[in-house]
């Protein structure tokens, strides 16, 4: 800096002192005024030297080329997850690497506690049990592939609302690590690397797992569902049918592959199962086409009015019962209800003359007297 003012009195000349020592009397407007241009164009000269003296002393140590380099793109995508949609694909696709799911087989007894039916594609489990899901692949994923779990409505007035536990259940999750994600309704057993997610668009919940190959002589690798929300809840489900779609992604979330299933959570998995297989029965039965026929009046029920009378034997309770028969065409009923009519009245014939018979007049004479009894005469 000493340096930097004396060759800037040198260029001042004689009256330099002169200008400095007033510096104090006279305003900064009027000193920088009074320089010549000579002064900052040296200083600015020097500074510019000492930057490329620098520059000289960096290089001279070691430039590193791929220092202005661009972020590789990998690692732009991997920090992106594609937005998932606000309707949500439910059609099974296995992809390129044959991606599928098994169901461990369990019948419909009252005891279990889930149960898959493969003719409705739909689990039955109970509420907070755990159900194991084996996952299949034709061939190994990529690195850092992942399973993403997804709970939506079937129903399309329903589909674009998120599938939120009832508020009585989620209170239960209040204390603990639960807390943070206590609204999802599916939950996955096991792994400590399970990520519970809100998507920010659609607000929709999802449970994110890395992929685990086979172990070591088998073919399927195993993750453990829970769903923490009865259908039936108010509030919550409220009786809306449910589907579950799991999905194998890559580690930048692009699917390879969906697998979709029904869900019914309930008290008594077996006993759901059966009666809505039969119920699909008896609908695919109803459904089949039937052949036209000639309108007919609708069959007139013959109903034989008789009452029952309290009697000892079965046979004879047997013949007092009443059946109805259903007969088509009005000349066929006309032909049955005269044959019932006849036999009615001699029925009434015969019961008449049972009556008459069982009443007998008593014996003429005189009649022994039992032990206790008195004649008349006494």
């Amino acid at each position: 800096m000493e340096g930097n003012m004396e060759e800037q009195r040198e260029v001042l000349g004689p009256n330099s002192q002169e200008a400095f020592g007033n510096l104090s009397q006279n305003s900064f407007s009027d000193f920088w005024a009074a320089v010549p241009a000579e002064i900052y164009t040296m200083s600015l000269k020097n500074e510019v030297e000492e930057s490329c003296r620098s520059v000289d002393m960096i290089l001279a140590e070691g430039f590193d080329e791929n220092l202005f380099e661009l972020l590789p793109e990998t690692s732009v995508k991997e920090a992106a997850t594609p937005p998932s949609s606000t309707v949500p694909v439910t059609t099974d696709h296995p992809g390129e690497y044959g991606f599928q799911l098994r169901f461990q087989q369990s019948g419909t007894a009252k005891s279990v506690t889930s149960t898959y039916s493969e003719r409705l594609n739909k689990l039955f489990c109970q509420l907070a049990k755990t159900t194991p899901l084996e996952l299949l692949v034709s061939k190994e994923p990529p690195e850092g592939a992942k399973l993403r779990a997804t709970a939506v409505y079937k129903k399309t007035e329903h589909v674009a609302e998120v599938v939120r536990r009832c508020p009585h259940h989620e209170n239960e999750d209040l204390n603990g690590n639960a807390s943070e994600f206590r609204s999802h309704l599916i939950r996955l057993e096991g792994s400590e690397r399970a990520k519970y997610l809100e998507d920010p668009h659609t607000k929709r919940h999802s449970v994110l797992v890395p992929y685990e190959p086979p172990q070591l002589g088998s073919e399927i690798s195993t993750i453990l569902l829970r769903f923490l929300c009865n259908s039936s809840c108010m509030g919550g489900m409220n009786r809306r049918p449910i589907l579950t779609i799991l999905t194998l992604e890559t580690a930048e979330g692009l699917v390879l592959g969906r697998r979709t299933f029904d869900v019914r959570v309930c008290a008594c998995p077996g006993r759901d199962r059966k009666t809505e297989e039969e119920n699909s029965e008896k609908l695919q039965a109803g459904n089949k086409p039937l052949k036209k026929r000639k309108s007919t009046p609708a069959p007139v029920s013959c109903t034989v009015a008789t009452k029952k009378s309290k009697s000892g034997s079965s046979a004879e309770e047997e013949d007092k019962e009443i059946f109805l028969l259903q007969v088509r065409g009005r000349e066929r009923y006309e032909f049955l209800k005269r044959i019932n009519d006849g036999q009615e009245l001699l029925d009434r014939e015969n019961n008449k003359s049972r009556a008459k018979a069982a009443v007998k007049p008593p014996p003429a004479g005189k009649r022994l007297l039992q032990r206790g009894e008195r004649s008349d005469s006494d």
